[in-house]
């Protein structure tokens, strides 16, 4: 662990109680700013690997940190960090070997044609840029979206979010931009069971195919077609095969380009492949990246093809960012892909993410709560529903168990989707098989109580005992699986 000392007396020399902390939150930050858990929040002093702690020293196993991709404080991350901070901290202005060679080791992480590099400092950077490109090289403004889909939070990204411009207070939607459904097969506008034995891909792609027909006739066509590659905030989707195939054909067909949104998902995190939209076997003309590149630190990039990049630069217009691509940045960078090959993070993904994956489904010939689980890799998503038939939402029951594991359990989950009814698992690549069996012990114990206690929807109390709240050295214990499904097997008879 790098800086173990210092580390250590920053927590010993915390300041502020957590009741001042939230006083002066409350006074001095945006109240629209979003805190998780706002009731009770949680003061987080520190994090390493998958875990992170408390003011106290409690310790939480971090379900849904996808941002410390490899890990909270990896020590290779924060030593590259450390050392290229010490020594030089400018713009890209200047020649520095760590951006040209960010460039080169993340091209080749993706198809050749994707071979130019700009870089930014967010996700909302990255798209924002994106739509920039796009715009300019197809001379045209119109762009399609899906719906409940997120960007990220800048004007031009936020007018392409229905997760954001829909909810209550939105910003009117602008006439340029064009809502298709999301593709999801289990609680979208066109459901599987009401369409069995088709090609659910075709019918989410009809509409597409619609919108670029009208945009044709009106004689505007398209500027580009975004999609993130697996969507998260629309409830950890997983577009049918062959979706993104028939939805590039459209698009192309009337000259837009087709921007892959992998800011979530990227990185290995899929599991079988580096990036989400190769599963789907497609290439994308523009592709954004940003979240877990940084491991925490604030770096992103868009990558596109030399046609588009030339069109670009022939405007004439320079482009120029203060901090995309500086050296710290481009260091960390390097270090997280450097740390994910060798630690072999991505092939972690798909062996812990497939057993995870695999005993979650299970869950549901238990549970008439869990209507769907639907995942790839480290990308896991766990609807729960009032009845199997109806699939009506239950929103009320997702928020009781995000919480209770957070009480209970001191496991970290959310809750998303458009009814805020899908539980989310997003964890660090470094996520176990133990850490797995813990999160399923502690989940089954959640939907043991409500099955227990959900006739007329009465809800019991989160901080009910239940069970004992389990301690620092009794989770140590937890790491034998055996000790774990004995212990699981005694909640289900107790419960």
């Amino acid at each position: 662990m790098p800086f173990p000392r210092e580390q250590l007396e920053t927590v010993v020399n915390e300041k502020l109680c957590k009741i001042e902390t939230i006083k002066l939150r409350n006074k001095y930050i945006g109240q629209a700013c979003q805190l998780f858990y706002r009731s009770d929040p949680l003061k987080i002093v520190r994090g390493q690997g998958q875990y992170m702690y408390d003011e106290q020293g409690t310790r939480y196993l971090d379900c849904i940190n996808n941002v410390a991709h490899v890990g909270h404080c990896h020590p290779k991350v924060v030593t590259a960090g450390s050392l290229q901070m010490a020594t030089i901290s400018t713009n890209n202005r200047f020649l520095h070997d760590e951006l040209v060679q960010c460039a080169k080791t993340l091209t080749s992480k993706l198809p050749s044609l994707l071979s130019v590099c700009f870089f930014v400092n967010s996700g909302s950077e990255a798209n924002d840029l994106a739509l920039r490109l796009a715009r300019n090289y197809t001379k045209r403004q119109d762009v399609i979206t899906l719906d409940h889909a997120y960007h990220g939070h800048l004007t031009s990204v936020m007018e392409i979010s229905p997760y954001k411009f829909n909810q209550p207070g939105g910003d009117p939607k602008p006439d340029y931009v064009h809502v298709a459904p999301c593709p999801d097969v289990y609680g979208g506008l066109y459901k599987d069971k009401d369409y069995q034995c088709s090609d659910m891909a075709e019918i989410y792609s009809i509409p597409i195919r619609g919108i670029c027909e009208r945009l044709k006739l009106q004689g505007k066509g398209v500027a580009a077609f975004i999609a993130e590659s697996l969507q998260s905030c629309g409830g950890q989707i997983i577009p049918p095969a062959g979706y993104f195939k028939k939805v590039f054909e459209a698009i192309r067909s009337v000259g837009g380009v087709c921007i892959m949104d992998e800011v979530q998902v990227g990185f290995g995190r899929v599991g079988s492949h580096y990036w989400g939209f190769e599963l789907q076997d497609v290439v994308p003309d523009i592709v954004t990246v940003a979240k877990p590149m940084g491991n925490g630190h604030p770096v992103g990039a868009v990558i596109t093809t030399p046609e588009i990049a030339n069109a670009f630069y022939n405007t004439g217009v320079t482009y120029f960012n203060t901090y995309g691509g500086n050296p710290v940045s481009c260091a960390i960078a390097n270090a997280v892909m450097r740390v994910i090959d060798e630690e072999c993070l991505q092939e972690n993904a798909r062996l812990v993410g497939d057993y995870l994956l695999k005993q979650c489904r299970e869950l549901k010939y238990e549970f008439d709560i869990v209507g769907d689980v639907r995942g790839v890799g480290l990308f896991i998503g766990i609807e729960l529903v009032k009845q199997r038939d109806s699939r009506d939402a239950a929103t009320q029951f997702a928020h009781w168990v995000v919480n209770r594991m957070k009480e209970m359990h001191k496991i970290l989950v959310s809750s998303d989707g458009p009814n805020d009814n899908v539980v989310k698992l997003k964890p660090p690549m470094c996520f176990s098989q133990e850490n797995a069996d813990e999160f399923l012990l502690a989940f089954r114990e959640c939907l043991s109580m409500l099955k227990k206690q959900r006739e007329g929807d009465n809800l019991p109390a989160t901080n009910a005992a239940a069970i004992t709240t389990t301690t620092n050295s009794s989770m140590e214990l937890l790491s034998n699986k055996k000790q774990i499904f004995e212990r699981r097997d005694h909640l289900i008879k107790s419960v």
